[in-house]
């Protein structure tokens, strides 16, 4: 496998599968490691990167922060609205000044163009903590969550509901096509995925053996799933569509009742926050069902893999 040392992450589908099987293996040793005491691994040491805020965050922010300084390295943060950015400096000459600065730059932004404009003109990585595309790093502790809970993801039968459409589900549609995992995604015509992501998931499910299916009935995607999986129905920035966004997504709530079409050893799985009483009730999302909270731990570890991977080139 080619060094991932300078490569930007924007999206998955920039990567090959081996390349994010690559990168959850990491995860997964910097956890072990973590958990035998060896709580700081100094691969960045001498190193900053700086954290760019466009959206309001408690996981990334904490998990991002702590991930660098657990690597030795120092974490930069930056909210948008303290830097030039608000005063309408382009978003390439911020690039440009933060590259003679740090070893990486990480952004939380509204519009996935950011981030592709930053790396265009950035000479270090440049990493996505979220926009309104894709979630690459949530999609990988998601991945890793599910290697610990059924010991890989090949073969794994793993259920979306809802808005099919959004980051967390772009992103998690090709972690699990790259781990060879049965993708079942049920979701109104209008919320289905990106036809950009479903071919670069076929493309990975042409070398690992995953299944990408796409339904309307959440009954039909669950069915004898062991991984059933939803997130919010309105996003931030979507809140002048969402009544309309709740009318159309109320069939799509993950309940008690729709747990229980799923395998009798299935888990369900949010990225978080999670709005208790809309797209999961309560009883799910704190019954035995749960691993939410596994899923946010794993951010961190995950998130050490990416950046001693295209920092370091090593853990």
């Amino acid at each position: 496998m080619r060094s991932l040392v300078g490569r930007d992450l924007i999206w998955l589908g920039d990567f090959e599968p081996h390349e994010i099987r690559w990168l959850v293996e990491l995860g997964l040793l910097m956890k072990k490691r973590y958990y035998s005491g060896e709580r700081i691994i100094p691969v960045l040491r001498g190193r900053s990167v700086a954290l760019i805020f466009e959206k309001p965050s408690t996981r990334t922010r904490v998990s991002m922060e702590l991930a660098v300084y657990q690597l030795g390295g120092y974490p930069v943060v930056l909210r948008s609205d303290e830097m030039q950015l608000a005063r309408g400096e382009p978003v390439k000459d911020t690039a440009r000044v933060l590259s003679r600065y740090v070893d990486a730059i990480a952004a939380r932004v509204k519009r996935h163009e950011t981030l592709e404009e930053l790396a265009r003109h950035a000479d270090v990585p440049v990493i996505n903590m979220l926009s309104d595309f894709s979630h690459p790093l949530q999609a990988l502790a998601d991945v890793m969550t599910m290697v610990e809970r059924f010991g890989g993801v090949a073969g794994l039968p793993v259920a979306y509901v809802g808005d099919c459409g959004n980051n967390v589900a772009h992103s998690l549609i090709l972690a699990v096509a790259a781990l060879g995992g049965f993708m079942r995604l049920a979701c109104p015509r209008e919320y289905r995925p990106s036809t950009r992501v479903l071919k670069r998931a076929e493309e990975f499910a042409s070398i690992t053996g995953a299944r990408i299916e796409v339904f309307e009935e959440p009954e039909e995607a669950v069915k004898g799933a062991k991984v059933v999986y939803t997130d919010v129905w309105v996003s931030m920035g979507q809140e002048a569509e969402a009544e309309e966004r709740r009318r159309k997504l109320a069939r799509y709530q993950v309940n008690e009742r729709l747990m229980r079409l799923a395998a009798k050893d299935a888990v369900f799985m949010h990225c978080l926050p999670a709005r208790r009483g809309e797209e999961v009730t309560e009883g799910v999302i704190e019954g035995p069902w749960s691993i939410v909270w596994d899923q946010a731990e794993n951010r961190l570890h995950a998130q050490k893999a990416v950046l001693a991977a295209l920092i370091a080139g090593r853990a």
